[in-house]
């Protein structure tokens, strides 16, 4: 198991408060909540900035979408 670094994190009493309760609700420790919401939080945003390298670098090469293309895409996605 990785060591772990401790961090001091401000959070408003409200914020607080909410997660003692879901912590409660769910018999877990606040800090493992915490854990697991920032490990999400930055695995999403790696994703993201991935993502948005990606779409960069095929603008970049030319490999753009029409406009009336990406309507036609939302439409079939989304009918009505």
């Amino acid at each position: 198991m990785p060591s772990l670094v401790d961090m001091d994190v401000p959070l408003n009493p409200d914020l607080q408060a909410k997660l003692r309760r879901l912590a409660e609700q769910q018999g877990r420790a606040s800090a493992a909540l915490i854990v697991e919401a920032v490990e999400r939080m930055v695995n999403y945003d790696e994703w993201f900035l991935r993502e948005v390298d990606k779409g960069l670098a095929a603008a970049d090469r030319g490999e753009l979408v029409d406009h009336s293309e990406v309507r036609k895409m939302i439409d079939q996605r989304y009918p009505g």
